[in-house]
């Protein structure tokens, strides 16, 4: 059969796509930023800390250990940011999402004056046990700190819809 895009219709039931409701909320989600910052050790991979949680539809996130463990599995978009609080040049400014332990993403720029460093990818989770993390890496030469500003050091993910 045939639908005339250009009408009207009023739909009953459930609609489906290939056997499968469509549609959907991208749920589990969260979103952490903050609230103090993380000393970060020269040439030393250092988890960053999003110790204030500003959502978590399913409780899933974990603001002790700074850690995401979705009890839904799926695939997920995972995205964070962080900032020195520095102006000092250098040329290793990496930020890496970690899976159960390890890298399994990393972005890599030369930091200048300040800049955010963001890194995002598709994690794909279990349901149970997988988590992911946000490492930091620098070599300033000696000690740097995370900027403790909330709109500039975030950890964020949802599942997408697939």
């Amino acid at each position: 059969e045939s639908m005339d895009l250009t009408d009207a219709y009023n739909f009953t039931g459930t609609l489906q796509q290939n056997g499968a409701g469509i549609g959907g909320a991208n749920t589990p989600s969260f979103m952490a930023h903050s609230n103090s910052s993380t000393t970060m050790p020269n040439q030393t991979a250092t988890k960053i800390a999003y110790g204030n949680e500003v959502f978590d539809t399913d409780s899933d996130y974990d603001t002790s250990n700074s850690r995401f463990t979705p009890q839904t599995a799926g695939k997920y978009l995972i995205t964070a940011q962080t900032r020195f609080n520095s102006d000092s040049d250098f040329n290793d400014n990496i930020m890496r999402i970690y899976k159960n332990g390890s890298q399994i993403f990393a972005r890599q720029t030369a930091h200048q004056h300040y800049e955010c460093q963001i890194v995002t990818g598709i994690v794909t989770l279990n349901g149970s046990s997988d988590y992911v993390e946000i490492y930091g890496f620098h070599n300033q030469g000696s000690n740097v700190d995370t900027d403790s500003g909330t709109t500039l050091n975030f950890f964020q993910g949802y599942k997408i819809i697939i």
